[in-house]
């Protein structure tokens, strides 16, 4: 329970702090720094050493995919009947593709299922992000500003160079190597902070005004991102017959909200980041009682 009171006070404090106007109203880059480059990497430290690797740690990270492709071909057949141009198309498909598999997904995994189990989220959360830094930049280069068009080596740069990703590999390598369990403590502490500061930074952000005027265009992502894309993973664990952990996992971190990295990229690349913004606010409020539905069809299915 205890979990769930901080989702909702943290979430709340940032959304109170941004309405009063008692906080920078770029408070939310100096907490998302914290989180990327110190606490991200924490977790890796604290969770990837302690995996047992099998072929079925696979799902998580083809989970992500899935949820892409998906999105790409919803909002590909969604456009084109509703004949929007590209770039409401590239952006629906930033908006829907890209789960929040960590701000929002390791403070619900740890609350639904339990701290051990974020070494799983670990994987869905890292495959979301080689996907977004390769196929999400071509797709936001398709509807946006071609005046920067990014090589192969601009999306490698980009890759390697995220935090996030860099403690992932550090991780798995020096694991291998270096007993690391005596600074178990250390990352633990740093690990901890990454759901009290994703939350609040989540409330800072969230923006609800104009909805009505892109109220279509919203549903429809909504629809994807936290119905049918969790369908599309469970039908395939189904048709696999996974069952437990891993497999609840990855569901679960597809039902997750939209990325809010996503607004990032709809505004670097010129897109409709109104649209996307609005997106990323109401899927986390509208989030949070739709992976409540899907804890427990997990709960039931695997």
């Amino acid at each position: 329970m205890v979990n769930f009171i901080l989702i909702a006070f943290c979430i709340a404090a940032g959304m109170i702090f941004t309405a009063t106007k008692s906080i920078h109203p770029d408070a939310h880059k100096s907490i998302n720094t914290w989180i990327l480059y110190i606490a991200l990497p924490a977790v890796s430290f604290e969770y990837i050493p302690k995996i047992r690797w099998s072929e079925e740690m696979l799902l998580p990270a083809i989970s992500s995919l899935i949820v892409w492709a998906g999105s790409w071909l919803f909002m590909e057949i969604y456009c084109r009947h509703k004949h929007y141009a590209q770039r409401t198309r590239s952006s629906l498909e930033i908006a829907s593709g890209f789960a929040n598999t960590s701000f929002i997904g390791f403070p619900l995994i740890s609350a639904y299922f339990g701290e051990q189990y974020l070494s799983i989220a670990i994987i869905c959360d890292q495959a979301m992000f080689v996907i977004l830094s390769t196929a999400g930049i071509v797709a936001a280069l398709k509807g946006g500003s071609q005046q920067n068009k990014p090589d192969a080596r601009f999306i490698l740069k980009r890759l390697v160079t995220f935090p996030p990703f860099i403690g992932c590999v550090s991780s798995l390598v020096l694991s291998h190597f270096i007993n690391l369990q005596p600074t178990e403590p250390f990352f633990n502490k740093l690990a901890a902070t990454v759901a009290p500061l994703a939350l609040f930074s989540v409330g800072l952000q969230l923006k609800f005004k104009g909805w009505q005027q892109e109220i279509y265009q919203i549903g429809m992502s909504q629809i994807y991102k936290l119905l049918l894309a969790p369908v599309l993973v469970l039908i395939l664990v189904l048709v696999l017959h996974l069952k437990g952990d891993i497999a609840k996992i990855s569901v679960f971190e597809a039902a997750m909200p939209t990325l809010l990295t996503s607004s990032i990229i709809a505004e670097e690349y010129r897109l409709n980041a109104r649209l996307t913004n609005l997106i990323i606010g109401i899927s986390i409020i509208v989030g949070l009682a739709t992976t409540a539905l899907w804890y427990q069809i997990v709960q039931v299915f695997l």
